[in-house]
């Protein structure tokens, strides 16, 4: 299935303003039937390969609970003057703060730990990110936003995915090109993608 959503600058918390077609799929990948985005949010389109380092598959990033996205080019951060260097929170995702419900409309949300720990679990039993992108979810290796000024790391090697429940070791999903996936706990103030799920 795919739908047309059209993204406006500071409206949302989108950081430019663009239509997106979206592309998704029903699996029971997490443990029972939902609807996945099949590319990040705020991409212009799935990614090409595991290691496909382009913005266009990349897509914008988030810091932790907040409702602000980032697009990062490579050289050029968007916005920059919203960029926050410290996080300090030990709570789950806000409703009203959650990106996908935000962007794409009601029902849509970022996944859970549990979701993440299903979908990395028997029979994928993911152990890098070629594992992840041959799945059905076509997760690839978007890279991330570094703390203290939101510089791009990573973009091509490895991926950071939120999660919208977890705590002390579970804030995050994260792969690398040869590593295991595994949830750990990425400081909240890096800029990670958000890969969106609807029940």
């Amino acid at each position: 299935m795919s739908f047309q959503v059209e993204h406006k600058e500071g409206e949302n918390g989108a950081p430019e303003s663009k239509t997106v077609t979206y592309h998704s799929l029903s699996s029971v990948i997490s443990g029972v039937a939902k609807c996945w985005l099949t590319q990040n949010l705020g991409a212009d389109r799935q990614a090409s390969s595991s290691t496909d380092a382009s913005e266009a598959a990349a897509g914008w990033y988030w810091q932790f609970n907040r409702k602000q996205g980032y697009k990062n080019t490579g050289s050029t951060l968007t916005p920059s003057s919203s960029w926050i260097p410290r996080v300090y929170e030990n709570t789950y995702w806000s409703i009203s703060n959650d990106p996908c419900r935000q962007m794409l409309g009601e029902g849509w949300r970022i996944p859970t730990s549990a979701e993440w720990t299903k979908a990395d679990a028997a029979p994928q039993n993911w152990l890098n990110s070629a594992d992840t992108y041959n799945s059905i979810l076509k997760l690839h290796s978007a890279g991330y936003l570094y703390q203290s000024n939101g510089a791009l790391i990573g973009r091509g090697s490895e991926g950071r995915f939120w999660t919208s429940t977890g705590q002390d070791s579970d804030w995050s999903y994260y792969f690398k090109t040869n590593g295991e996936g595994v949830k750990n706990a990425l400081n909240r103030a890096f800029g990670q993608s958000i890969r969106c799920i609807k029940d």
